[in-house]
């Protein structure tokens, strides 16, 4: 399979174009990576723009390719956001980074009840930029078209107002309603899959979004880490949505 790069500038309109890759993309691909010239590579916008090229030069800071075929992917619909509670140490990373690689659409911070790790108004910016950096270079690992946006952090008051125009799914592994037979299919809104920390989503929190109408469902008979859940999760909902 051909490298893969990302950049953050409008791709070439079209075959016979050049790209350049500068600053730390060019330093990936040639010092990291390697590439050499007459290597074919892909490249990527993160928002669904799509070409493959040729490598015609190499450079430490600056590495061009010449456009062979170029391509637009749509953006999955709907789409699958996960909302991460925040968890201590790098629970809550491991899942970002395994839901990017598996194929979510959004992540979204959650400072739930019950977490250990806490954005406060120093953090928020450094931990968002955190996410985004895992999540992007999750999504060059995987060669995916479109790169998942990080939200800021929000509060379980801010899930309440989105389960009004939105599906949220709580994984809560008391529930009776199991995933892999939960109906996900024929309803356009943005699915939210809400895992929680360590200690699991609070009883009020739990009564709170179920009177804003979200839904509880569990994986199995197993409780897993807030590090796998989500994951896991969105590994059957993507083979129900037809994705896998």
């Amino acid at each position: 399979m051909a490298l893969h790069f990302l950049v953050d500038d409008p791709l070439p309109a079209g075959v016979g174009e050049t790209v350049t890759l500068t600053g730390p993309e060019a330093h990936h691909a040639a010092a990291v990576r390697r590439v050499r010239a007459g290597e074919e590579v892909t490249v990527g916008d993160g928002r669904g723009g799509w070409l493959r090229g040729t490598v015609i030069s190499v450079a430490p800071k600056e590495v061009c390719i010449a456009v062979e075929e170029r391509q637009q992917f749509a953006e999955p619909h709907p789409r699958v956001i996960l909302v991460q509670a925040l968890a201590k140490g790098d629970r809550d990373e491991l899942a970002v980074q395994a839901a990017t690689e598996l194929g979510i659409d959004a992540i979204v911070p959650w400072q739930s009840a019950r977490s250990v790790s806490r954005w406060d108004a120093a953090k928020k910016a450094k931990g968002r930029a955190r996410w985004a950096s895992i999540v992007r270079e999750a999504a060059k690992q995987a060669h995916r078209a479109w790169v998942p946006e990080v939200s800021d952090v929000v509060t379980t008051a801010a899930l309440v107002a989105r389960a009004q125009s939105s599906r949220v799914v709580l994984l809560e592994p008391t529930a009776t309603q199991r995933l892999s037979t939960f109906e996900v299919k024929d309803d356009p809104r943005d699915l939210l899959l809400v895992v929680g920390p360590e200690g699991g989503i609070s009883p009020d929190e739990i009564t709170a979004l179920i009177g804003a109408g979200a839904d509880l469902v569990r994986l199995g008979e197993t409780v897993l880490r807030t590090s796998t859940a989500g994951p896991a999760a969105l590994a059957v909902l993507s083979a129900r949505l037809d994705r896998w």
